[in-house]
């Protein structure tokens, strides 16, 4: 175990007005010849894919959109062809999708009270779209079910009105399936493995999340309000894809989730996290300079809490490698940091995308292996009654050699700055990086434990 100490260090650079990076036709296409190869090794004549804002992954990945405040459908059959089934209000991005389509429009996937005067069932629209009697249909969502307990292949996450008119347009007579594992089943899902274009693309967030949550921890001191810190947080303009936190002292007072006018007191706790699509930043200490202005019963912080926590995290960036399986992984982090003792109950790391949590190859024995173009996110989540909590979730990912290779030709400013922050992590923190792992974030293994410090972090010695 390596010997870990609270040092002076500076602190990691940023990177401000990063131009995104867009998908390429090329990528677009890549993704729907996956798609449809997994049909095909499943037997699948027809894939019909749900969306709404929250859960519009999979209809993103090969339509480039999401539905926004509605619903929608993506019938994809195995020749290829493609039909968008949209509500009033996405009409207009069918025309600007990033695949080849027809649409149908589907009031019934609308907001409340919009004009709903259609003369179709939609059975009958669906009908329209493709679906036929004595087809094999995949249904995707966005959620695995993996429970022992269940047929989880005839578990659906779709609304019951979408299945039940699905099953009425086939005459019950097609066998319906859940087909969500085509695209994050975290043992050969399309969306698992990237591309260099799409990795360059959600390295955006990535840098984007970490510079900001680094701003948000510079600014914190006692007499500001949760609000004040949180609009730090927000950056240019872009979408999180997780409910923000900027929370002083205890959370979840009056059931509330976001950050409010409770203004921060030197002692408190403190939680951050800021995400957006390809990366979460996260941290969780306390405010103040040093522990003799922690309260007595927490005094022992830093060896109960935030050391264990850091090996742990050390221990995982180290031994991260293409070709790992999951439960290796998992079974390193219930050695250094044993779940009886610090009561984390999440997988130790999951894959990041255009969600936050795609799925996660890591669980008491999996056999999922970690492959080259994977992005993952550090989610070890430590608990000990009375403490704080310590969190340095951040995103890295994992890319072999030829991968390396095309992002250092094709990306050279990424590249740049993925150099710069291995070497900060290797010069100034102590951590050994994998030559395949590459720090997405800029704040890869920075904690500091003390909010009001903002010289010191703890390190490798």
């Amino acid at each position: 175990m390596p010997a870990v100490t609270l040092s002076a260090v500076p602190q990691p650079a940023v990177w401000h007005d990063v131009p995104s990076v867009t998908l390429s036709d090329e990528t677009l296409r890549q993704r729907k010849t996956k798609i449809l190869s997994g049909m095909r090794k499943q037997q699948l004549d027809t894939l019909v894919i749900y969306a709404d804002k929250e859960h519009g992954g999979n209809f993103e990945y090969l339509s480039g959109f999401i539905p926004r405040f509605e619903e929608a459908l993506l019938v994809l059959q195995s020749s290829g062809e493609a039909v968008l089934v949209l509500g009033n209000e996405n009409l207009k991005l069918a025309a600007h999708a990033r695949l080849e389509n027809r649409v149908i429009p589907a009031p019934w996937f609308s907001l409340p009270n919009q004009p709903m005067d259609n003369v179709k069932s939609l059975p009958e629209l669906l009908r329209e779209a493709g679906l036929k009697a004595g087809k094999t249909i995949g249904l995707a969502g966005w959620k695995l079910f993996t429970g022992a307990c269940d047929d989880v292949k005839q578990m659906f996450d779709l609304p019951a009105f979408i299945v039940d008119a699905i099953r009425q347009a086939t005459e019950g007579k097609s066998q319906l399936l859940n087909a969500t594992g085509l695209f994050i089943d975290p043992d050969g899902g399309a969306r698992t493995v990237n591309n260099a274009n799409e990795l360059a693309h959600y390295e955006y967030g990535a840098n984007l999340a970490s510079t900001a949550i680094l701003g948000a921890l510079n600014a914190i001191e006692p007499g500001k309000t949760e609000k004040q810190i949180a609009a730090l947080l927000a950056a240019e303009g872009q979408p999180n894809n997780v409910v923000m936190i900027a929370a002083t002292g205890d959370r979840f007072a009056h059931a509330n989730l976001y950050p409010g006018d409770k203004v921060i007191q030197r002692g408190d706790k403190f939680s951050l996290t800021t995400s957006y699509k390809g990366g979460l930043s996260s941290r969780a200490a306390y405010v103040v300079a040093d522990e003799s202005e922690l309260a007595p019963e927490v005094a022992d912080y830093l060896d109960v809490v935030a050391k264990p926590y850091f090996r742990a995290v050390v221990a995982w960036l180290e031994n991260l490698r293409i070709g790992m399986r999951g439960g290796e992984m998992y079974g390193l982090i219930e050695q250094v940091l044993p779940k009886a003792d610090y009561h984390w109950h999440l997988n130790p790391g999951h894959l990041v995308a255009d969600e936050e949590w795609l799925c996660s190859p890591v669980g008491p024995d999996s056999s999922a292996r970690l492959q080259s173009g994977m992005i993952l996110q550090i989610d070890i989540i430590p608990s000990r009654p009375g403490y704080a909590g310590a969190s340095i979730e951040d995103t890295v990912a994992l890319a072999d050699e030829a991968l390396r290779d095309e992002l250092k030709a094709q990306y050279p400013a990424l590249w740049q700055r993925i150099v710069e922050r291995r070497a900060y992590i290797d010069k100034y923190i102590g951590i050994r990086l994998p030559a395949e792992v590459l720090p997405f974030s800029n704040t890869v293994g920075y904690l500091r434990p003390w909010l009001l410090d903002p010289t010191r972090a703890l390190i490798c010695k």
